[in-house]
């Protein structure tokens, strides 16, 4: 039949339909490393909060000599006695090599992990990527409080939300708002996963800032269009420990 209907437009001198443009994979220029960052949230029990904090500030230096850490922060709201903290790696077989090497380090599993493990409640760790068009950024300045915003984007990956959810964290990444320090879709964890990590000069900054979104029509604009991919979403505000290297 197919050939059939081919002959008869051949014959009438009509060309076969355009192919249809194929979706993109991704809200921007391909993912052309292998660099990737561990989200990692780790829950402590209430009672264990200061010395955790304590323990991790006085030890960080057995787990950073093996591998880069981005920033760590303690969750001040929008979740209680937890500590976020992020990790790069060039590869999976790099992070596999790291983990091998500390449950082989001596000092790091007898000086903290024996005594911070016992202090915890949880842990839960996410693979994401940096998106292409959001570059890793560093503050304006030390200090101040960081959020990160966390969107369950419904199913059918960045081909159909990644323009939509650029423009809406775009229109905040602008003078007078907050600063933008990275844009990430998850790649192993939850799919359909993207955070944006924003720095503001203080909580109440935040505040006012979220007062002044609602009624610029610019971003009103862009968040409208990109909600009706939305799921659901959260946040946290945090604050850097002394030892976080993005601060």
């Amino acid at each position: 039949m197919f050939k059939l209907l081919r002959f008869l437009r051949t014959a009438a001198g009509l060309r076969p339909p355009a192919a249809q443009p194929r979706a993109r994979l991704s809200s921007g220029p391909q993912q052309k490393h292998t660099t990737f960052y561990e989200f990692r949230t780790y829950s402590i029990r209430p009672d264990q909060n200061s010395a955790f904090l304590k323990l991790t500030n006085e030890k960080i230096h057995l787990r950073t000599a093996h591998s880069e850490l981005i920033g760590y922060w303690s969750v001040e709201y929008g979740g209680l006695n937890q500590v976020f903290h992020i990790w790069k790696y060039d590869s999976y077989a790099q992070r596999a090599a790291v983990r091998a090497a500390l449950a082989q380090d001596p000092c790091w599993m007898s000086e903290y992990i024996s005594m911070a493990i016992p202090m915890l409640t949880s842990q839960d760790n996410e693979v994401v990527y940096l998106i292409p068009w959001s570059p890793l950024q560093r503050p304006l300045q030390e200090g101040g409080v960081f959020e990160l915003v966390s969107f369950q984007m419904r199913p059918g990956s960045p081909a159909l939300w990644g323009d939509d959810f650029q423009a809406a964290v775009s229109s905040h990444d602008a003078p007078g708002y907050g600063k933008l320090m990275g844009a990430f879709h998850s790649e192993v964890g939850a799919l359909n996963r993207a955070h944006a990590l924003w720095w503001f000069e203080s909580a109440d900054q935040r505040a006012e800032v979220r007062h002044k979104a609602h009624t610029d029509p610019r971003v009103v604009a862009a968040v409208r269009s990109s909600v009706v991919h939305l799921d659901s979403q959260n946040n946290r505000l945090m604050f850097p420990c002394p030892f976080s290297p993005m601060k």
